[in-house]
């Protein structure tokens, strides 16, 4: 699997996410959880690419382990 893919696939993962947290319903367990997941599911996207920025193979493979 190359960068542009997995970048790609990332987004795709974080847009499902917007859409399901979407249709939960109005309540305030909801809220709480559907916050959690949108903040860990973007998070992966964002993680990847402060990866691909590394500058070093130490600092790539650390950045990668956050993701």
């Amino acid at each position: 699997m190359n960068q542009q893919e997995f970048k790609a696939r990332t987004k795709q993962l974080a847009l499902g996410v917007i859409r399901l947290v979407e249709q939960l319903p109005e309540t305030r367990v909801a809220d709480v959880i559907g916050k959690q997941l949108l903040r860990s599911a973007t998070s992966v996207g964002a993680n990847y690419r402060a990866a691909c920025r590394a500058k070093s193979t130490a600092d790539l493979i650390a950045k990668l382990g956050i993701v």
